[in-house]
């Protein structure tokens, strides 16, 4: 937490990150290219949650994706091994995570930014414990809508029927896009995550989400049956844009395993003295606290454009609540 710090903001949290929460420079006017080497270098050279998913597609695609041909029709063999391949690293990082942050208490409040601890004992949750409902939504729901939709993309390019590359035929498209996903993941989940705040679906479907006022590793993907629906058909964009099934192994880590960081509630991940990496994210933390708020990513900036964006500061969660009041009156 800050010490001594003028904005009252910073006493409601445990650790409160210093400065204004930081948006992709990319989209500032007039241009700085320091700012924006500096903001995609830390995120692609360090350890974060995008070199995580890229580790993670590369070596599954390695050592044990199934060849695309015997994706030409629905067999359980190749299906099986998709599933596999989404439910082993999500509970490998969520549930290594979680014992890490939660159960060790490897590193105790070292920079987790909400003092409480995960709730347990209460009838809102599923199992009347949050992480048992976190992880039931998660592989019950989350994976079997997401693996799905993989197995009718795969199929599709299989067949010929989605328009494919390789690395020899399309090498400069091939890293374009691959660094695009971020992107295309953060423009597609803001207007589906509006979409999910309407006062009908939000009560009925997004409740289920955002019960975890206070987030933890199990959840980032913890969601509605409908909710999943909706969020995991950013997938469908491989059925139009030329795509490597690499391409669709990354977006899938990227849009299954990431917000296991981004919602585990510590910034930073601590290996002796050192931060080693990047994990949650604050200004998804203050959505999860202020509901109307952040509705997006940092990576594009559509709240500051639609006036929905919360800094951080006790000014932003003033102008929040009013907005949340007339929303629901």
């Amino acid at each position: 937490m800050r010490e001594n710090s003028p904005d009252p903001e910073a006493a409601r949290w445990n650790y409160h990150p210093d400065g204004p929460v930081a948006l992709n420079p990319l989209f500032n006017w007039p241009p700085r290219p320091a700012a924006v080497f500096k903001w995609y270098s830390g995120a692609w050279l360090q350890i974060t949650s995008l070199t995580l998913c890229m580790v993670l597609a590369v070596t599954a695609y390695a050592f044990f994706f199934p060849a695309l041909e015997t994706m030409k029709t629905f067999l359980p063999g190749w299906m099986f091994r998709i599933w596999l391949l989404n439910m082993i690293p999500q509970i490998l990082v969520a549930g290594g995570l979680h014992w890490w942050l939660y159960m060790r208490k490897g590193q105790g409040m070292y920079k987790k930014f909400d003092r409480r601890d995960l709730i347990r004992d209460n009838r809102t949750f599923t199992f009347r414990n949050q992480v048992l409902d976190n992880i039931w939504w998660t592989l019950g729901s989350a994976m079997t809508v997401a693996t799905a939709y993989q197995w009718l993309i795969y199929w599709a390019m299989a067949n010929g029927w989605a328009p494919t590359v390789t690395w020899v035929s399309a090498p400069v498209w091939f890293v374009v896009w691959m660094l695009f996903i971020p992107m295309w993941s953060g423009l597609h989940f803001y207007w589906v995550h509006r979409l999910e705040h309407h006062p009908k679906l939000y009560k009925y479907v997004h409740a289920v989400h955002h019960r975890n006022v206070n987030i933890g590793p199990w959840s980032g993907i913890s969601n509605h049956w409908y909710e999943n629906f909706f969020y995991f058909s950013t997938y469908f964009i491989h059925l139009i844009v030329p795509s490597h099934p690499l391409h669709l192994l990354f977006h899938s880590y990227f849009q299954q395993v990431s917000p296991v960081l981004s919602h585990s509630g510590f910034e930073k991940l601590k290996a002796g003295d050192t931060d080693a990496a990047r994990a949650g994210d604050f200004f998804h933390q203050l959505h999860h606290r202020y509901f109307e708020c952040n509705y997006g990513t940092s990576e594009i900036p559509f709240d500051k454009w639609f006036g929905t964006y919360h800094d951080g500061s006790a000014d932003a969660t003033t102008r929040t609540r009013a907005y949340k009041k007339q929303m629901y009156t």
